[in-house]
């Protein structure tokens, strides 16, 4: 019996990662958590006490890991647009886009343009200005953001802190 449910619980997990509502994906990986360590608890045999701890420490553990996997799928956005904007001159624009492998995010795309050069020499920085287009092609819906790239080597990477909890809410 404890294995048919697990089956279930890990097929309903699969079903999350799918893209789709992100309030959905974070409850229902947090659900899904607990529903999994209530079904171990119970095929070791344990008390309620026990159960619900087992059941309690799953579900921090799943939601842990869906905040990690978030916290990548930023970084990558970031990294891609700090890749598109960093060749860019002043005032030059471009389009960019992501592409996530792990779908607990959707995939976005947007305008980047260099605002003007922070530094130059040794610290290379540009400021920037991003929009996040969601919705119909025809009447996207936009979203615009500013924040720093700076060169890394032969490599453009994100050097500002971005306060995007409009775009993220609070994890970054």
């Amino acid at each position: 019996m404890p294995c048919s449910r697990l089956r279930r619980a890990s097929a309903a997990l699969f079903l999350l990662l799918l893209p789709g509502c992100q309030a959905l994906l974070t409850e229902g990986t947090s659900t899904v958590a607990g529903i999994g360590g209530a079904s171990l608890a119970d095929g070791v045999g344990a008390n309620p006490a026990v159960t619900t701890g087992i059941g309690l420490g799953v579900q921090a553990l799943g939601r842990a890991g869906l905040q990690y996997a978030q916290r990548r799928t930023h970084r990558a956005a970031q990294d891609r647009i700090a890749a598109v904007a960093g060749p860019l001159p002043v005032g030059g624009t471009a389009a960019w886009r992501t592409k996530h492998t792990l779908p607990v995010e959707p995939n976005e795309h947007g305008q980047v343009a260099v605002s003007r050069v922070i530094s130059t020499g040794a610290l290379d920085c540009k400021e920037i200005v991003f929009s996040v287009e969601e919705g119909k092609p025809e009447a996207p819906r936009r979203g615009f953001y500013l924040a720093a790239v700076c060169r890394d080597g032969e490599r453009w990477r994100w050097a500002s802190a971005e306060p995007a909890t409009e775009r993220w809410g609070s994890l970054q």
